[in-house]
């Protein structure tokens, strides 16, 4: 399957192009907030309120996105979140008390717990066999972040433009996010294959009343879960510890730093290329040799010499990231169906956020208690260094639980 023949698809490619337009605005309304806290309070720490506020909400999300699988079919539920984001990021300028920031960067995520789930288990209903699957997986995980330096790049272009509305700060970036929920809007309100069906009603007999808590009874599910935790911890850990990593161990720049987050996308861009070549195989055994990859890599990047070593970690470890999940969400995709499929990826979009939220706290706060330690073989090691070659230790070990018990999926 070429990507040629995948975007050919109306479906698809409605879809892909919608979360790309709103990728790339989520990005620059998440670098907006991070500004306007910081203009309002000259905090640091209050910016980093901003950002455990976009994952704290994974507990709040996951049982209302169960719940919205319960009573809405996917399209309806995709069409009522990208309306809900849009009217909240439009209103963020109009209150200026950082209270109402707060509350809005949380509701914000939560509603995006809601779509995330709904999106991904729709994917198999717009491409056609499951060999499909980890391309258009890979895809769609390219739209989402991937665009971050693009979002950020975008963001510092607007607010340069001599345009104040009324004096409120970023007022014009925040319109455009809103404006790019509405584009994702329009996209998959095209989505006809999402309309509910009799088909659809009758896979679905039994779990009307599924909740959240029951995801993770589901074999498949529990078999996934340790691939996005991995996942997880790793991006958590190199985005708490890397750019002290970076500035203070590798003596570099924080713009380096910014290189090196770039090229965590360059890595996911490679998977893609990649994917179009693989033949069908199977999705849970990719998945353990992704996480294997990615514990590797983190392990080899926390003993980087120098600079230009670090940012070839950075693609492998975008790249690892990419391939893991691509594969993880496809097995769920052709093993559920209808509502279990949803909830499955409820518990994976939660099970990502919290796992990304303890990561940066607990590398952050062990970063700042460890001091330097001299293991065998690699001799003295800087704080930052232990925790993320521990890291890697633990995400490579986490590998072998990503299995089916008693072949049960």
């Amino acid at each position: 399957m070429s990507f040629v023949t995948l975007v050919r698809r109306t479906g698809f490619r409605d879809l892909l192009i919608g979360q790309g337009v709103s990728a790339l605005g989520d990005w620059m309304g998440t670098v907006a907030l991070m500004a306007l806290v910081l203009q309002l309070t000259d905090s640091p720490a209050a910016v980093g309120g901003i950002l455990t506020l976009r994952l704290l909400p994974a507990a709040v999300g996951g049982p209302l996105a169960a719940n919205a699988a319960g009573r809405w079919d996917r399209r309806r539920t995709m069409l009522a979140m990208d309306l809900t984001r849009a009217g909240m990021v439009f209103a963020i300028p109009f209150v200026r008390p950082l209270w109402w920031i707060y509350l809005w960067g949380f509701l914000l995520e939560v509603a995006s717990i809601v779509f995330l789930p709904a999106r991904d288990a729709s994917i198999p209903d717009l491409v056609e066999g499951d060999e499909d699957l980890s391309l258009a997986n890979g895809l769609i995980l390219g739209t989402s972040y991937g665009s971050i330096p693009l979002g950020a790049a975008l963001f510092a272009a607007v607010a340069a433009l001599p345009i104040h509305l009324d004096h409120r700060p970023y007022a014009l970036v925040f319109f455009i996010d809103a404006a790019t929920f509405v584009v994702s809007f329009l996209c998959i309100a095209r989505l006809t294959q999402l309309g509910p069906s009799a088909a659809a009603d009758a896979s679905d007999a039994g779990h009307t009343d599924l909740r959240f808590r029951d995801a993770f009874r589901i074999p498949l599910v529990a078999a996934v879960m340790p691939a996005a935790l991995a996942v997880s911890l790793g991006l958590g850990a190199l985005f708490s510890l890397g750019i002290v990593f970076v500035r203070d161990v590798l003596h570099a720049s924080d713009a380096e730093f910014g290189v090196l987050i770039a090229l965590f996308g360059v890595g996911a861009v490679i998977v893609l290329v990649v994917l179009q070549r693989l033949p069908p195989g199977d999705l849970l055994a990719r998945t353990r040799v992704g996480v294997a990859c990615i514990g590797i890599v983190v392990a080899v990047f926390s003993l980087a010499p120098a600079l230009w070593a670090a940012l070839f970690g950075a693609v492998a470890f975008g790249a690892g990231a990419a391939f893991s999940l691509a594969a993880g969400m496809g097995a769920i995709q052709s093993s559920l169906e209808g509502r279990e499929r949803v909830l499955a990826f409820t518990a994976f979009h939660v099970v990502l956020r919290v796992g990304l939220a303890v990561a940066a706290v607990g590398a952050g706060i062990a970063g700042d208690l460890l001091a330097d330690v001299r293991w065998p073989v690699v001799g003295r090691l800087e704080p930052a260094r232990v925790v993320l070659l521990c890291a890697g230790i633990l995400v490579f070990a986490s590998a072998g639980l990503v299995r089916v018990r008693g072949g049960d999926t």
